[in-house]
C-alpha cells in the first residue's frame, strides 16, 4: 500500500509541482483545493508528467465537515502538507480580514481535524516574510521574528506560533520557510499560473515578454542596495517541491515524539529585481519593456537565506539555478499562450 498524503491547495502553484514529486517518490497524494485561486489546469498537467490521474476533492478548509468526510474516505492518511493559503503581499495590505481569516481559519479547522483523525504529521509551508526585515543577511532560522511588514507576514508568523503552542499536544511539524519560489516544471507541463494580474514577480515577467502585460512596473529603485532594487532569494519551485518530500522522510527516520522543526528553505544567494530581469533577457534573448515605480507598501528591502540548517538535516540541496528557473517560466508561459 501507498502512504497517502493530504495535499491542501494541490491544485495551486507549488500544490502541483509538489503532487508530481510524491508521485515519483512513490507516494499518493489526495489533493484538496477550493479552486478560489486555481482551476483544474495544473492538476491535468500532474497527470500528464505522471500518467497518473490525481485524486482530487474540490473544497474548502476552512470547512471541518468537508474535511472529517476527507480524513474518514480516504484514510489512513500519514502526512498533511499545507499549502492552502492566500499568498499576495500587496492583497493582503488591501484585504487583511480575508487574509487572517482564510490563513489562521484553515489551519486551525485542518489541526482540529487532525487531531480528531489521530494524524500526526504536518509539512507546513511558511514563508521567510515571517523574519521582517532581519538585522543580519543571510538570515538563519534563529532570527528573532520582526514585526511583519504586510498582514501575509503576520498570518505565517501567526500560523508558526499556532504551531509552536499546539505541536506538543500530539504533533510532528516541519514548518519550511519559503523565500521567493519561481519557475516551472522543466517539461512546461505545469507552472506558476495566476488568475488575473498576476502579483508575482515572474509571471508579470513572463506575461509581459509574451505581450499579454504592456509594461513591468519595479516597485522602486531607491532601496539600500547595489542598484536600489529589492533583493530577494529565488528558488526553483521543483526545489521547493522536493524539500517536503525529503522533509517527510526526515520525520518518518525521527522517534515519535512531539516535535516542531523550522527551515529556511531557500538557495542562499541574493539577486535584486533588476539582475533577475536582466538575467531574464539574457537566457531568453527577449527584451522586455519595463519602468521603475513607486515602492509598494509590505517590501522589505533585502532578504536571503542561510539554509546550512536544511542542507545538513533533511540533505537537501538546490538542483537548478535562478537561470534555470527562467527559462523553464518562459517555456512554460509560451506553452500556456499559444493554447
Amino acid at each position: 500500500m501507498k502512504k497517502k498524503i493530504l495535499v491542501t491547495g494541490g491544485a495551486g502553484y507549488i500544490g502541483a509541482h509538489t503532487a508530481v514529486e510524491l508521485f515519483q517518490a512513490g507516494y499518493e497524494p489526495v489533493i484538496i483545493d477550493n479552486l478560489s485561486r486555481s482551476d483544474r489546469t495544473l492538476l491535468n498537467g500532474i497527470e500528464k508528467i505522471t500518467g497518473s490521474k490525481p485524486n482530487f476533492h474540490e473544497g474548502d478548509c476552512l470547512n471541518e465537515d468537508f474535511l472529517h468526510g476527507i480524513f474518514r474516505k480516504e484514510g489512513p492518511i500519514s502526512c498533511v502538507l499545507h499549502f492552502a493559503a492566500y499568498k499576495s503581499v500587496g492583497e493582503s495590505v488591501q484585504e487583511p480580514l480575508m487574509y487572517y481569516e482564510n490563513n489562521l481559519g484553515s489551519l486551525i479547522q485542518l489541526l482540529k481535524v487532525m487531531k480528531a483523525n489521530q494524524v500526526r504529521d504536518m509539512i507546513f509551508s511558511s514563508s521567510c516574510t515571517v523574519y521582517g526585515q532581519p538585522d543580519n543577511i543571510p538570515v538563519n532560522e534563529m532570527a528573532p521574528f520582526k514585526r511583519a511588514e504586510s498582514p501575509y507576514g503576520a498570518t505565517k508568523q501567526m500560523s508558526e506560533r499556532i504551531l509552536e503552542d499546539t505541536y506538543s499536544t500530539g504533533f510532528r511539524v516541519v514548518s519550511l520557510r519559503y523565500f521567493n519560489p519561481i519557475g516551472a516544471h522543466p517539461s512546461a507541463l505545469i507552472g506558476e499560473l495566476p488568475v488575473g494580474i498576476p502579483n508575482n514577480l515572474v509571471p508579470y515577467i513572463t506575461q509581459t515578454a509574451a505581450g499579454k502585460r504592456g509594461k513591468l512596473t519595479v516597485f522602486g529603485n531607491d532601496y539600500d542596495t547595489p542598484d536600489g532594487s529589492n533583493i530577494r532569494d529565488f528558488i526553483h519551485v521543483v526545489d521547493v517541491a522536493a524539500a517536503h518530500v525529503q522533509a517527510m522522510e526526515y520525520l518518518d527516520k525521527l522517534p515519535p515524539s512531539n516535535l516542531y522543526e523550522t527551515f529556511n528553505l531557500g538557495t542562499g544567494v541574493g539577486v535584486s529585481v533588476l539582475e533577475l530581469i536582466d538575467q531574464f533577457q539574457k537566457v531568453t534573448g527577449v527584451k522586455l519593456n519595463y519602468s521603475i515605480g513607486p515602492r509598494r507598501a509590505g517590501d522589505v528591502v533585502k532578504v536571503y537565506a542561510d539554509p546550512s540548517k536544511i542542507n545538513a538535516l533533511l540533505k537537501w540541496e538546490t538542483k537548478y539555478s535562478s537561470a534555470d528557473a527562467l527559462l523553464h517560466a518562459w517555456e512554460w508561459e509560451k506553452k500556456v499562450s499559444n493554447q
